[in-house]
């Protein structure tokens, strides 16, 4: 099987360089029949492998390591980290988790210098023909649900036409990334045919000697399957990608000015993309026309859509702990009682977090977390199994976790009235949503009502307006009465010049 560079290798010649399958077969020294399948490969979708990888013990933060000395060029070369200064910060932001010597860590650090070593031999003039793309992301703060979060937006401009779209996301991490990127290839129905970035740890691995670039394996795969040609910058050379880097200035002003607030991020990053729709009906700054007529020459350039759709995710195996809950990245998402002790497959996107079994099937899908959140909890697979054994329930460790409010309602029904209850609240919460099951409870309580169907009214008031009316079956002995129509036309004839007749 061949390793995603030589894939990438092979479609490059055939895409790119216009050699024929039996050219790239002599010259890679693959057979025919391989290079014919990768080739006309179409779909690069992630299959989920049942095994993880281990990485090196300093690779996880090489992106951080990094980014210190890029920011080094900034600051008087006395107030540059020093290799012992970068062991110890890793030493306090990670604690015992942190456990590379320092020994390694200056030889970690000498590589990265090699790597990031300057060009001054001066900029290059570049040129972008149309259907050519740079993306970046800026730093933004919205309001999602009442929630304030400090976030980022993915922008992606057409230097050609001057156009760009953006989206709004709560981390910049490689999921925000593709998920940015397929949100807006396919509401522009197409793929730029080469896009420009900078070196985000996100896409690339490792810099290397002669413009040279390892990618990450999620960013090649998404790069194949939709085809485009990726281009980076030197480091520290922003100017390389100035279309984006002004769209970026240009969208926070213009688009997350005030502070924007919603009810869903997901919804509100299609408005978005109608928005900057929209701001293209404006001229071009240096007068060569409209930029919505520049952007069609763009669109005739795009590559075509792929037929599959690429499925943007990282996954990750978890064993799910005593009350079935599991840990990634550094947040609690809970599973089902069921899954205790069990090995999990978490499903990450960029919006939502699915956990599945070990055959991959689906348990529950939460929300993902990002900033100050820590945990989410979806009590329903656990409610359904306390309304079974009533009796166990203030025994078992989950009793403590329940909400107050519920755990009093409890406390002082019998054990029909216990099994009722879990039911008619996992009942409302399905329908609705675990915080209206709640307000149901909090707002019968003030009332003063104890019982399950005044409950059930409440709620019904809260999620309809009013409560739900019953169909009224009429005996046999009621009998039928005919329709009657009234004839209004006979008022007609009361009406006379200046007003009514009386």
């Amino acid at each position: 099987m061949l390793t995603m560079e030589q894939v990438y290798r092979i479609r490059n010649m055939k895409k790119f360089e216009g050699k024929s399958l039996r050219k790239i077969s002599q010259i890679t020294g693959h057979d025919f029949e391989t290079v014919k399948k990768y080739v006309h490969k179409e779909d690069f979708n992630q299959a989920i492998r049942p095994k993880q990888r281990r990485q090196g013990k300093l690779s996880p933060y090489r992106s951080i390591v990094t980014r210190w000395l890029i920011n080094d060029k900034q600051a008087p070369h006395k107030q540059q980290h020093t290799a012992k200064r970068v062991y110890d910060r890793l030493k306090e932001l990670y604690g015992d988790e942190f456990d590379a010597s320092e020994r390694s860590v200056r030889k970690f650090v000498a590589g990265i210098r090699k790597e990031l070593q300057m060009n001054s031999e001066g900029f290059l003039p570049l040129e972008h023909p149309p259907g050519e793309a740079q993306a970046d992301f800026g730093e933004a703060r919205f309001i999602e649900n009442g929630i304030t979060y400090d976030g980022y937006y993915f922008n992606i401009s057409y230097p050609h036409s001057n156009g760009g779209h953006m989206q709004l996301f709560k981390s910049a991490n490689q999921e925000c990334l593709l998920e940015g990127m397929k949100a807006i290839f396919e509401h522009i129905g197409g793929v730029p045919t080469a896009i420009w970035f900078d070196n985000m740890s996100t896409a690339v691995r490792k810099v290397k000697e002669y413009g040279e670039r390892d990618l990450t394996k999620g960013f090649l795969r998404f790069m194949m399957h939709y085809g485009f040609r990726s281009n980076f910058c030197n480091p520290n050379s922003g100017h390389e990608k100035g279309s984006v880097e002004n769209k970026v200035g240009y969208h926070r002003r213009n688009m997350l000015v005030p502070v924007p607030e919603f009810k869903d991020l997901k919804e509100y990053n299609k408005e978005l993309l109608l928005k900057c729709d929209q701001d293209m009906n404006r001229m071009h700054y240096k007068g060569y026309g409209m930029i919505k007529d520049l952007f069609e020459e763009d669109r005739q350039e795009f590559f075509k859509l792929p037929k599959v759709p690429f499925e943007v995710y990282l996954h990750e195996f978890a064993k799910a702990d005593n009350y079935g809950k599991v840990k990634f990245d550094g947040r609690i998402y809970s599973t089902s009682p069921g899954m205790a002790g069990q090995q999990v497959i978490v499903k990450a996107g960029a919006y939502d977090i699915e956990i599945l079994d070990e055959d991959c099937n689906h348990i529950i899908k939460h929300k993902r977390l990002y900033g100050e959140e820590k945990e989410s909890m979806n009590w329903i697979p656990y409610l359904e199994l306390m309304s079974k054994r009533p009796t166990a329930l203030k025994y078992t460790g989950l009793y403590n976790q329940l909400p107050q409010i519920l755990k009093e309602f409890l406390d002082k029904s019998d054990y029909e009235g216990k099994k009722r209850t879990l039911r008619m609240f996992t009942k409302m919460a399905e329908a609705a949503s675990f915080d209206t099951a709640i307000e149901a409870f909090e707002e019968g309580i003030r009332l003063g009502v104890s019982d399950t169907d005044s409950i059930w009214a409440i709620y019904c008031r809260l999620t309809t307006g009013t409560l739900p009316e019953p169909e009224v079956l009429l005996p046999d002995t009621v009998p039928e009465l005919k329709k009657y129509t009234p004839d209004i036309k006979i008022y007609d004839q009361l009406i006379v010049p200046g007003g009514l007749q009386v």
